[in-house]
């Protein structure tokens, strides 16, 4: 039963116009503000909820969209008060057009707004995690959509710090966009519960739906919570997201925190790499600089300048290069609180180079405005011979890789994994031949693997990666790939694989996916320097 609509407070300088939305713990209205002029959103706590608790949430709310609201990409805070019926509320920027949550369900929002919602967004969460402070109900129906067609991240009614403040099961998160390791009682607070879902957020965008909703099946709340414990999420089923998209949303949503993305702008860089992969606009990841680093700066008045945050050494305005980043990025510095806009300064585009070649010292200011890649030098034609790999994975047809291929057929088969494997992989007849340049007979029928990502760890490179469409008698091959050597494909139904690091280079793992009746994926390879 649907409870009764709340009734507007009266609050002084501001006339009530109507009501926007209401929710668990309070309603939101617009109101005409008389000085200056303007709409207004104003958000009430409900009547009855008034218990310190509830007062405390709510102002510990307002405290935080208030340190966080100059960021360009979460919603501005104008007041918090108490109403005179002595209800709280808070008065923030109106944003009226329609939330993305409303968008999704009803029109197909393209790949390129969905890079670029993506990416802006998890600049508000990056700056929101270096303040110390977890968003952790990152959704689609809480971002909103400015004037200016921005988004803007709203709705801290839920957030806590990352110094300890644990969730409790209470604190009402959103199931569809939350990682398995929330359904427990208490769950200790970590970066790694926003980065998943904010993936999940922009793979909502793609897919029209929540990464574990089935269309057509049932998706009760036990329903959605089972399937987000026990299975993978598939891809979003659109042929026009690449395949590098799908792979950098499978790693946000691995169910081990630890193999996702570093922090919030890892993600945004990976999806700032499809972005040039796309030729599309690159879309700026908006981070605030800490203060206290200017002061230490020599006393440089850098005044209202922005700058993105270096991170790791590299330069977000570059073009990465084909070899992958590393991905055991140093976590981020969560005491820092980042107070203060900067000014815009433009910072012109160099020539793609590897991220190895990239110095500390080479870390420019960037502009707040998009900047666009200098595009004069060609991309490489898929026909062509690459010098690298292609981001965080590629196909792979010929050369070295391509035994991975050829090693499925049966008799390759029956010799690499004899005393190892089952003889149900005996019948396997997939062949590659390098007349055609494009891989197996019927690789076009089984998707390659997604998510694949490595980690260095005390006992070597971890290796991950997800199965895109699970399948009864799915198996994986995979090899650790160097140049020149003889292929030693391994045959395995896990998901996962430690190898021992290469302590001359990099550490490079190739992975297909075959099918119990013999077909088998193109190749998918990563690199971890």
């Amino acid at each position: 039963m649907a409870r009764r609509e709340s009734v507007p407070p009266i609050i002084g300088g501001y006339t009530y116009v109507k009501t926007l939305g209401a929710g668990g713990f309070a309603d939101v209205f617009l109101y005409e503000q008389a000085m200056p002029r303007r709409r207004v959103a104003v958000k009430v706590l409900l009547e009855g909820l008034e218990s310190d608790r509830e007062r405390r949430a709510f102002e510990a709310e307002a405290n935080l969209m208030a340190l966080l609201s100059t960021h360009p990409s979460i919603v501005t805070i104008y007041e918090a008060d108490i109403a005179a019926d002595g209800r709280p509320y808070i008065a923030m920027e109106y944003c009226g057009r329609p939330s993305l949550d409303a968008r999704l369900r009803q029109e197909r929002i393209s790949v390129d707004e969905a890079l670029r919602i993506g990416i802006r967004v998890a600049g508000a969460v990056e700056t929101a995690h270096r303040a110390g402070i977890l968003h952790r109900d990152i959704k689609p129906a809480n971002i909103l959509v400015t004037d200016y067609n921005n988004p803007a991240l709203t709705d801290f009614g839920i957030a806590g710090t990352l110094f300890g403040d644990d969730i409790d099961e209470s604190q009402g998160m959103s199931i569809p966009w939350s990682p398995p390791e929330v359904f427990g009682a208490v769950v200790p607070a970590s970066t790694a519960i926003d980065v998943y879902a904010l993936g999940a957020t922009v793979y909502s965008l793609l897919a029209g739906r929540s990464p574990f909703e089935v269309p057509g099946g049932p998706n009760t709340r036990e329903d959605i919570m089972s399937r987000i414990q026990s299975q993978a999420a598939t891809a979003t089923g659109r042929p026009d997201v690449p395949a590098s998209l799908e792979a950098a949303l499978a790693r946000c949503m691995v169910k081990n925190p630890s193999l996702r993305f570093a922090s919030a702008i890892a993600f945004a860089r990976a999806l700032q790499d499809v972005q040039e992969e796309l030729n599309s606009v690159v879309t700026m990841a908006e981070v605030l600089e800490d203060s206290r680093e200017r002061e230490s700066a020599g006393g440089e008045d850098l005044g209202d300048h922005l700058r993105v945050t270096e991170l790791a050494g590299v330069d977000l305005t570059q073009r990465r290069a084909a070899i992958p980043a590393p991905v055991d990025e140093a976590l981020m510095d969560v005491e820092r609180t980042v107070l203060r806009v900067q000014e815009p300064v433009r910072t012109p585009a160099k020539e793609p180079r590897p991220i190895a070649q990239v110095a500390d010292s080479e870390v420019p200011s960037v502009s707040r405005e998009t900047v666009v890649p200098d595009v004069a030098a060609p991309r490489p034609r898929a026909d062509r011979p690459q010098p690298h790999l292609h981001r965080r994975g590629r196909r792979v047809s010929l050369g070295v890789w391509a035994v991975l291929m050829i090693a499925v057929s049966a008799g390759a088969v029956a010799t690499l994994v004899a005393g190892r494997g089952s003889s149900a992989w005996a019948s396997s007849n997939v062949t590659s031949s390098p007349d055609t340049g494009g891989g197996s007979a019927s690789s076009a029928s089984v998707p390659e693997v997604v998510g694949l990502a490595g980690t260095r760890g005390s006992t070597g490179v971890v290796f991950t990666w997800a199965n895109p469409s699970p399948e009864e008698g799915d198996r994986f091959l995979w090899e650790v790939v160097t140049p020149g050597a003889e292929a030693d494909l391994t045959i395995t139904t896990d998901s996962s694989v430690t190898v021992p690091a290469d302590p001359d280079g990099q550490t490079c793992l190739g992975v297909l996916l075959a099918r119990k009746a013999g077909a088998a994926s193109n190749g998918t390879v990563v690199c971890v320097p």
